[in-house]
């Protein structure tokens, strides 16, 4: 159940492309006693992120992750969780450069690699700390390496360049204008970057970080540069992580699926809380019958979509939640994200006060700490359906209630029941 990422069509003019991820770095600058790398978002590694990425393009033949020694049992780990697939883990060395190199020899060296894999024609070159690169520009990138030999990822300058004198005063500034960062994705024509790091210094290894620059220094490969998209920035700070997280929570907030029973009220307010949260987040919408027909929820459990909300009219009981938790987990698919299934209640007694007793709450409450376990939040809505004038205003606050739940995807919350 990933979010939409995949590869259109066959690879760039149908090259042999390997894709090669440092991640051997300390995440220093993150602080903390966890590499940045193996740091969790939503539950996930990040470093997991940007293999899916690379995971999703059907023209990527391998993927090296280069970690260091000590967290090679780690990755190994990573790769058998999330089903990973294409993916060689390469011991590190003790610099970027030293890393990648051992990266690509394990296509060159049959001393450095259990099994000698199949020399690609380019190779892709990008930090596992990326993990928002897209398929178009690695296609870009990669079209332009085997044109020209190597290519880079470049964004414009954000704040200017200035260069200060020993007494620790202004020198000079750049004109900003000139001048681009330069990103990754980055790729090349491999026996290019291979005789460019085989004849690199120990200085260049030890100190360098560019590797568009080796290309140019020892194999006058001049790098086509290409214009990337905002998207390509690497976590480095603790900042981005939580950056990172929002963008994740807003993807898997893309699509909500409501499940409903035929019955005419449920079936209104299925339809009125449709249009609301269509009109209020602009995202697709699926409403299906919650009926024998298994086959059709399975098919949307199966899909890309992370939000489920439940409409019954029944008392709020764990039995029927507990059927979509196993439909869920029949679906067969990893659930490598949290999952939100919000369960909404639909009160249409007379009584003003809540139908639901502290023993069901009790019930609810230990039943979404165990579906926790397999990553679904299980949170409650309790609509209560008592004055069709107010049926509409009781709506959208549900609609404010579930978009609040599915962008916010909250643990702490899991198990409450929250009146609309």
């Amino acid at each position: 159940m990933e979010p939409s990422c995949g590869s259109r069509g066959p690879g760039p003019a149908a090259a042999a492309v390997a894709a090669v991820l440092p991640a051997g770095g300390s995440g220093e600058r993150l602080g903390g006693a966890t590499p940045k790398q193996f740091c969790t978002v939503q539950g996930r590694p990040l470093v997991s992120y940007t293999v899916g990425a690379m995971e999703r393009i059907s023209w990527i033949s391998h993927i090296i992750v280069v970690v260091s020694p000590e967290n090679i049992e780690k990755m190994n780990s990573i790769v058998e969780k999330y089903g990973h697939k294409r993916v060689t883990i390469v011991r590190g060395g003790v610099t970027r450069h030293r890393s990648i190199f051992n990266g690509l020899k394990v296509f060159a060296e049959n001393n450095f690699s259990n099994q000698l894999l199949q020399k690609p024609e380019v190779v892709i070159i990008h930090d596992a700390v990326r993990p928002f690169v897209e398929e178009d520009i690695l296609s870009k990138v990669v079209m332009a390496a085997k044109d020209h030999g190597a290519a880079g990822a470049i964004r414009p300058l954000v704040s200017t360049v200035i260069a200060s004198a020993a007494d620790g005063f202004l020198d000079h500034s750049l004109e900003r204008a000139r001048y681009r960062a330069s990103e990754m994705p980055q790729a090349f024509l491999f026996d290019i970057i291979y005789e460019a790091y085989q004849q690199c210094t120990d200085y260049d290894l030890d100190y360098g970080t560019e590797c568009l620059h080796l290309a140019l220094k020892y194999c006058k490969t001049n790098a086509k540069l290409v214009e990337g998209t905002a998207d390509l920035w690497k976590v480095t700070y603790k900042r981005d992580l939580y950056a990172a997280e929002s963008i994740i929570k807003g993807n898997l907030s893309q699509q909500v699926c409501i499940i409903t029973n035929v019955k005419e009220d449920v079936a209104q307010v299925n339809f009125l809380l449709h249009e609301s949260l269509k009109s209020r987040i602009k995202v697709e919408a699926v409403s299906v019958t919650l009926s024998k027909n298994d086959g059709q929820l399975q098919d949307i459990f199966s899909g890309q979509c992370y939000n489920f909300v439940c409409i019954s009219d029944k008392k709020y009981a764990v039995e029927e939640t507990q059927k979509l938790v196993d439909m869920l987990e029949k679906s067969n698919t990893p659930l490598l994200y949290p999952v939100v299934l919000i369960s909404v209640h639909l009160d249409v007694s007379e009584n003003t006060s809540c139908s639901i007793g502290m023993e069901e709450l009790t019930r609810i409450k230990k039943f979404a700490r165990e579906v926790k376990k397999k990553n679904i939040l299980l949170y409650g809505i309790l609509f209560q359906y008592k004055d069709c004038l107010l049926l509409q205003e009781t709506v959208n606050s549900a609609a404010a209630l579930i978009l609040a739940l599915i962008m916010d995807r909250n643990p702490e919350l899991i198990g409450q029941l929250l009146v609309a």
